[in-house]
């Protein structure tokens, strides 16, 4: 699970950021899970410091059995917070797509020889710890390109 491994390797101020991008009208992404953990009502989650509640949500996370969860946590980040990433990786390996999204991702894989190099396009303009946590999830999603999981074993 490439994408627990990035997490287990992320800082907690990283996670943080992460986890307040994605904030909405006070709650943080996965606090109504934070506070089922906590027996905590959902509303009243939000009288603890958003950096307790990311804590947590670190926490719950890095259960294996919480990897689909972390992989949408991380896929909302991208798209809101660094779209051209997203986009540029699959229009300079050929994946098509509908703003970023694609519609049948077993049919729709990036060409090989091309992954390299989008990467290290990728690497010039966005901060590398985005196009590492991008590349996680790429090798997530398209366990059958192994030049994928490669590039991000080597960060």
């Amino acid at each position: 699970m490439q994408v627990i491994e990035q997490l287990k390797t992320m800082s907690g101020e990283r996670f943080l950021a992460i986890y307040r991008s994605l904030e909405q009208d006070g709650f943080g992404p996965l606090d109504g899970e934070v506070a089922k953990v906590l027996k905590f009502r959902p509303q009243a989650i939000r009288k603890l410091p958003m950096d307790q509640r990311a804590r947590r949500a670190k926490l719950i996370l890095e259960r294996k059995s919480q990897a689909d969860l972390a992989y949408e946590l991380f896929g909302s980040y991208l798209m809101r917070s660094c779209k051209e990433l997203v986009t540029g990786f699959l229009d300079g390996t050929g994946v098509e797509h509908e703003d970023g999204m694609i519609e049948n991702v077993d049919m729709a894989k990036p060409a090989k020889d091309k992954i390299a190099g989008t990467i290290a396009d990728l690497d010039k303009q966005f901060p590398p710890e985005d196009v590492t946590l991008y590349l996680s999830l790429c090798a997530e999603q398209w366990p059958g390109v192994p030049e994928l999981d490669t590039l991000w074993k080597m960060r």
